[in-house]
């Protein structure tokens, strides 16, 4: 994939990783229902997901598939809020949130679950 996904990318991405493929013009239908965007603007967002390799469509039908994961998607955005905001380096990202205390009890105890596998 190539560059990033912005959030009207991200809508697109998001019915297509749910159903696992639709034609354009379901995806325009169901755009202009949940995000109130017209035909034309929908069509324009598919079509930046498959300029930048992040979902496919076939001339037969239009159909869309995604061509790459969620995980994917969410790896690249951490990697590079990461290097952006914190120098490359994780456990700044992980001192910032703990710092902040934007995260419950449960949350770090989960963090340290995932530390501890790590670890392993």
């Amino acid at each position: 994939m190539e560059g990033k996904l912005f959030e009207s990318e991200l809508k697109v991405m998001e019915l297509l990783w749910r159903d696992g493929e639709a034609t354009a013009k379901d995806l325009a239908a169901e755009l202009g229902r949940t995000v109130g965007w017209s035909k034309t603007t929908a069509y324009t967002v598919i079509k930046k997901c498959v300029d930048k390799g992040a979902a496919s469509r076939e001339e037969s039908g239009f159909r869309c598939r995604p061509l790459v994961s969620r995980e994917e998607v969410r790896t690249a955005e951490t990697d590079q809020l990461i290097d952006r905001l914190y120098g490359g380096s994780a456990d700044r990202l992980v001192a910032s949130l703990l710092d902040g205390k934007r995260l419950s009890a449960a949350e770090i105890a989960r963090l340290k679950e995932l530390v501890e596998q790590w670890e392993e």
